[in-house]
């Protein structure tokens, strides 16, 4: 059954994403020295500042929406697969190059995976389906990124494997 589960998820799948937005707008304002309010369509804030005194590195909320937008996809994918989740955890670290222009070059990407009937086999199928087709912000990157996906997985008590 689990082997099912795992060869049959893009089964499931069916309408995944489909009511995603395809158009976004926001704001960036600059408030004074290098610190900017970024505000979303939906009036979500986020503050930016070049010193990282005020708030963060405009590059540190891409990097954490990658880690979110791999995050959704695995415990969608791992619920489909009936997989019962007490807990997921990203941590993530992006690398640039010293000189301009400074873009992410890699991404070392650790899952902390708990949960009853969890598998290898499913972990490293719904990473791969986030990676290949579903994850629109690692698709938003360079060609070149060099993406380390590791896992760490921890099987609640009564696991049926």
């Amino acid at each position: 059954m689990a082997e099912d589960e795992v060869q049959n998820v893009e089964e499931l799948l069916d309408g995944y994403k489909s009511k995603v937005a395809t158009v976004f707008k926001g704001t960036v304002t600059w408030e004074k020295d290098f610190i900017f309010a970024g505000r979303t369509q939906k009036g979500y804030e986020i503050d930016f500042d070049a010193n990282v005194e005020w708030g963060c590195q405009p590059s540190e909320p891409l990097m954490l929406s990658l880690g979110a937008c791999i995050a959704t996809d695995c415990v969608m994918f791992l619920q489909k697969m009936k997989v019962q989740l007490s807990s997921f955890k990203v941590d993530i670290q992006g690398t640039k190059p010293e000189q301009p222009p400074q873009y992410f070059k890699q991404f070392d990407v650790m899952l902390h995976i708990s949960g009853k009937n969890l598998t290898e086999n499913k972990v490293q199928r719904a990473i791969s389906l986030s990676q290949d087709k579903y994850c629109g912000i690692y698709h938003s990157l360079r060609r070149d990124v060099v993406m380390n996906i590791k896992y760490e997985l921890k099987h609640d008590a009564d696991v049926s494997e």
